[in-house]
């Protein structure tokens, strides 16, 4: 592949969640993913139904067209899918294209899959799929990804988005299996992605449950909970 499958490209907006949570960026979404999860609230990133969206562009292109949307707004790209870690040379062309104009890179990825260009990101977070999501980890594959990128000193978080026991059960295994990861986030999964209109009193009664449930769990001491900033200001509107 020598071009990034572009889905969407917008912004300047603010990033709801994660490590950079409420940071002014622009947003980079990548096409095809290895994953089919349950709730996922980008499904159409990969399940076809968009298709005829996605532009393959050169990662010249990719950031050319991020400069024209946000002009001299912002100084920070996030990379999303879809799993942009599918993705190999082209989008280590692109990070490096964002460094050259002093822009930082964040990417979000499940940790399916390794790319050299990781150890080139200024914010990564690694988001595995927990049970609600119908995906199985492999953390074969996941150990050897945070032990390389813990070699390397890649700032990087963990962030498990959890709807319901069995996915706390497995937030404290992951969290659990990485003591020595700095930052690790807890989300509550929005079930509501495909409704139209203001789902934000429903989540924040979910943020409200898993508050309750770390206050009260040890396991979760060094634990950050974090909501979807966006989707409770913006509900489920696209490109925002």
């Amino acid at each position: 592949m020598s071009k990034i499958p572009v889905m969407e490209l917008f912004g300047p907006t603010i990033q709801g969640e994660g490590m950079v949570i409420g940071r002014k960026t622009m947003f980079v979404r990548t096409a095809g993913c290895d994953y089919q999860c349950a709730w996922c609230d980008s499904a159409f990133t990969w399940n076809g139904l968009e298709s005829d969206k996605v532009h393959q562009m050169e990662p010249a292109e990719v950031l050319d067209e991020l400069v024209r949307l946000g002009e001299d707004k912002f100084n920070h790209v996030t990379i999303t899918g879809g799993n942009p870690a599918l993705i190999g040379k082209p989008m280590a062309d692109f990070v490096r294209l964002c460094h050259q104009r002093g822009y930082e890179v964040g990417l979000e990825t499940q940790g399916s899959r390794m790319q050299e260009w990781f150890y080139e990101i200024d914010q990564l977070t690694l988001s595995p799929k927990p049970p609600s999501s119908m995906m199985k980890t492999d953390f074969d594959t996941l150990d050897s990804i945070v032990n390389l990128l813990q070699e390397r000193g890649v700032d990087f978080s963990l962030k498990i988005a959890v709807q319901d026991d069995a996915d706390l059960n497995y937030a404290r295994e992951v969290f659990g299996r990485y003591p020595d990861v700095r930052e690790k986030f807890l989300q509550p999964v929005n079930n509501r992605a495909n409704d139209s209109g203001d789902i934000s009193a429903y989540l924040l009664n979910r943020l409200l449950w898993l508050f309750e449930v770390a206050i009260q769990d040890a396991d979760f001491n060094d634990v950050r909970v974090l909501p979807q900033l966006h989707a409770m200001v913006w509900s489920n509107e696209r490109e925002r």
